[in-house]
């Protein structure tokens, strides 16, 4: 089952690990620890999405890496069945 995204809006719970914020075609996520970013970038790249960003924030115990991702257009075309 595919889950659809929904564009402008927050994607943050008290449990989650990281920070996901949609954006029109883009989605924005802060991980926590540099670690995170390694399964944020597999799960991004490998489902066709492109990185346009990256930044870090802070530093020491509290630096945060803001990974924001751009949504191919592709994704947006109606299905075609056969």
């Amino acid at each position: 089952m595919e889950r659809k995204v929904k564009s402008d809006a927050v994607y943050n719970k008290w449990d989650n690990m990281v920070y996901v914020r949609t954006n029109g075609n883009t989605i924005h996520i802060i991980c926590n620890k540099e670690e995170q970013m390694d399964a944020v970038n597999e799960r991004f790249y490998e489902s066709g999405n492109e990185l346009i960003g990256y930044e870090e924030w802070d530093e020491g115990d509290d630096k945060k890496w803001i990974m924001t991702w751009k949504i191919p257009q592709e994704y947006d075309k109606q299905l075609e069945y056969n």
